[in-house]
């Protein structure tokens, strides 16, 4: 089963002639999601060489795994089964994809970069280091993408992870895949699993008392056996460095996060008080 976002993926590749390079279809495919704003199926964030959808990326290749695309040398080519997926497309979706080809009439290369970089220089621009000091961030409700360019918009220079097991059914969130990506962005990723809880734990937690009651275990029993990983962080502070300590929940006050971020406070003084994104 395709997501709506990969079907409109293939039927992208479609209106653009069935075959294009990798860079120019990013490029192009921020064209389009500039155009449709909010409801756009991808989000991008600054790139090496402009803006980059890490999701869209990822949904290629699973689109070549089920044989609905071909990689050949960079070049994605639809296949045949990949056609008949891009044809379930809305008729206005399609109208939208087919606008965009006859506006570029085959622009590419630098050209189309030129053409990219006049409409959305942003993604052009250099990441803005913040002031040293503490956020905490989660990735609950959010893309890959959307979290990056908040991280980035915060002058984030280094990010956290204080998650026990850093695993994640939602694309981009796993270790591996969240400390590559955030590279490609300028971010440095350290993961500090001794200032996790472990999941058994956080079982039936319900409402605010549940948090609450947890929190309150972690803040009396574990957390004061973690100087050396605060010590760490102080350090990265010490460094230069604008520290986000992330885990899933959304609301930090469901996150043992905001446990952390106030015991650097009481520590090492008030320009560890944190700024929650």
């Amino acid at each position: 089963m395709l997501f709506e976002r990969q079907k409109q993926l293939l039927a992208l590749v479609d209106a653009l002639g069935g075959e294009i390079g990798e860079q120019d279809f990013q490029r192009l495919l921020l064209l389009l999601c500039g155009e449709e704003g909010a409801t756009a199926p991808y989000e991008f964030v600054p790139g090496r060489c402009g803006g980059v959808s890490f999701t869209a990326l990822a949904d290629r290749r699973r689109l070549i795994e089920q044989n609905l695309l071909e990689d050949a040398a960079g070049i994605w080519k639809l296949t045949a089964t990949g056609r008949t997926a891009a044809a379930k497309v809305s008729g206005k979706v399609r109208l939208a994809m087919d606008r965009l080809a006859r506006e570029q009439n085959g622009r590419r290369g630098e050209a189309l970069l030129h053409e990219v970089n006049r409409r959305h220089p942003d993604f052009f621009a250099a990441p803005q280091r913040g002031e040293p000091g503490l956020c905490t961030i989660g990735y609950e409700g959010s893309s890959l993408e959307g979290y990056l360019n908040r991280l980035l918009r915060a002058g984030v220079t280094l990010l956290c992870d204080v998650r026990r097991n850093p695993l994640s059914r939602k694309y981009g969130f796993s270790k591996g895949t969240l400390a590559k990506s955030c590279d490609e962005v300028g971010i440095r990723y350290e993961h500090l699993p001794e200032l996790g809880i472990a999941s058994e734990e956080r079982r039936e937690l319900k409402t605010q008392a549940d948090y609450d009651a947890i929190f309150a275990v972690y803040e009396r029993e574990h957390l004061p056996k973690q100087g050396a990983a605060l010590a760490r962080i102080r350090g990265w502070v010490a460094e230069g460095q604008r520290v986000a300590l992330t885990c899933f929940e959304a609301d930090p006050c469901e996150c043992h996060r905001h446990c952390v971020a106030e015991a650097l406070e009481r520590e090492f003084g008030g320009c560890f008080a944190p700024r929650h994104l």
